[in-house]
């Protein structure tokens, strides 16, 4: 927290912005007229309030303390103005009346950013995706990293390189593991990087990544359009991750083997792969899991420290186990 001790206030590392406050000082700095309803939605890595006016419905997303640096977030706001002009279906965010694409609130724990978007049209598909909604997913996926070769942005580039992916999450989880969970996730993450030392970092294999496609983040319309939202894990990474990402997540949820090869499919229907990419999928969706692993005990220590029991790591080194198996695409 950002307050003295000498103020007589109590440190705070989260606080939660009253939607009035919302109303009156954010929402009044952009053209949307009149503003029927804003309410708190849900707390996730952001803060997220449903807004409704006399001319549209939106998504006003506050950013937490410490969780993203300005630089990151301006680069994510950046790039999905950057896809949005040129006609990517996704939920982009809309500039203030002075031109910003954020505004900083001055919150008790220091300062957030706020960033309003249109809100995607239709919902988020129950269960299993469709076939269909697969293989729409993949290609858009593809046309964002083909569009992403272009993109110039003046912040500073977050990259999602195995140093930052690997050794910084390592960093966040070995405290916590026994003896020998951790010695057998330290070695994995040497033979992942071992396996992808060599993958190269220049166009088409690296460029502009999502780094967070799965069906949570997609809202499709009857007639299965997608829209896609929430790119705050965005960053220059390599495509094979991405989509090993997505993986990772479909695995992790349940959604099954035929729908997870449309979207496959469907990127590579846009965009073909080498084989090298096609056979280090495996190594980058074990990537996946223990950067998400990381950003989960990231959050569960300043929000929810009781989920930090034996299950939360047994059942993470249990699920890395499998990632490694011979038939891990199996399951």
């Amino acid at each position: 927290m950002r307050s003295s001790a000498s103020d007589g206030l109590f440190p705070v590392v989260y606080s939660m912005i009253d939607p009035s406050a919302i109303v009156s000082r954010v929402l009044s700095r952009y053209d949307i007229g009149t503003v029927k309803i804003c309410e708190f939605w849900c707390r996730g890595l952001s803060d997220v309030y449903l807004v409704e006016t006399d001319q549209a419905s939106y998504v006003l997303r506050v950013a937490h303390w410490g969780w993203r640096s300005q630089a990151d977030i301006d680069f994510e706001l950046a790039l999905l103005d950057f896809l949005h002009d040129r006609g990517l279906p996704i939920a982009h965010p809309l500039r203030t009346k002075s031109g910003k694409l954020s505004i900083a609130i001055p919150a008790l724990e220091g300062e957030r950013y706020a960033a309003l978007f249109t809100y995607a049209p239709g919902a988020i598909a129950l269960g299993d995706l469709s076939i269909r909604q697969a293989t729409r997913l993949g290609e858009t996926l593809a046309k964002i990293h083909q569009a992403g070769v272009n993109f110039e942005c003046p912040y500073e580039r977050k990259l999602l390189t195995l140093d930052y992916l690997l050794d910084e999450s390592w960093i966040t989880i070995a405290p916590f593991l026994q003896k020998g969970d951790r010695d057998y996730v330290e070695s994995a993450i040497e033979q992942i990087k071992t396996a992808l030392v060599d993958f190269p970092r220049s166009a088409p294999y690296w460029g502009i990544c999502w780094g967070d496609p799965h069906s949570g983040n997609t809202h499709f319309t009857e007639a299965d359009q997608p829209t896609l939202f929430d790119f705050d894990q965005c960053g220059f990474g390599w495509r094979a991750f991405d989509l090993a990402k997505f993986r990772q997540v479909a695995l992790n949820t349940g959604i099954s083997r035929r729908v997870r090869e449309a979207f496959l499919q469907g990127y590579r229907s846009m965009s073909p792969l080498e084989e090298f990419e096609l056979a280090a999928i495996a190594a980058f969706t074990q990537t996946a899991h223990i950067w998400v692993w990381s950003i989960s005990l990231s959050y569960a220590l300043r929000h929810n420290y009781s989920r930090l029991d034996d299950s939360f790591f047994r059942k993470r080194v249990e699920q890395l186990r499998k990632l490694k198996s011979p038939d891990w695409q199996m399951f």
